[in-house]
């Protein structure tokens, strides 16, 4: 589900998207995902997106946090986080810094192989 997450964000053209597995780091989520949008719409289709299909998968949303603001859209699936930044507030929040040592998932690979 993470790397689908992560090609519905890149297909809505989220900038620098990433997978980060963060299993054995933390017990309170296995995958997070994070991406870029280039405005507030483009932000609210990619958050928006995610939320049809995995719902269609089956996986329900937990928690929505920041969609009013669109500087930074966070939602939880449970074992899986999307976060999606303005360029700004990517800058400013470094996840990938903060959770450096979670390896990066090579999604786009993950996906080819099934």
């Amino acid at each position: 589900m993470a790397c689908l997450t992560a090609k519905i964000a890149d297909d809505y053209r989220g900038q620098d998207t990433i997978v980060l597995d963060t299993t054995a780091i933390t017990p309170i989520f296995d995958f997070m995902i994070v991406t870029t949008g280039t405005s507030r719409r483009q932000m609210h289709a990619i958050a928006e997106e995610v939320d049809r299909v995995l719902k269609e998968d089956g996986s329900q949303r937990i928690g929505l946090e920041g969609y009013e603001a669109s500087t930074w859209i966070l939602q939880d699936y449970g074992d899986m986080l999307l976060h999606v930044f303005s360029a700004e507030a990517r800058d400013l929040y470094e996840l990938e810094r903060l959770w450096g040592d979670a390896p990066h998932v090579d999604w786009r690979a993950h996906l080819e192989q099934l």
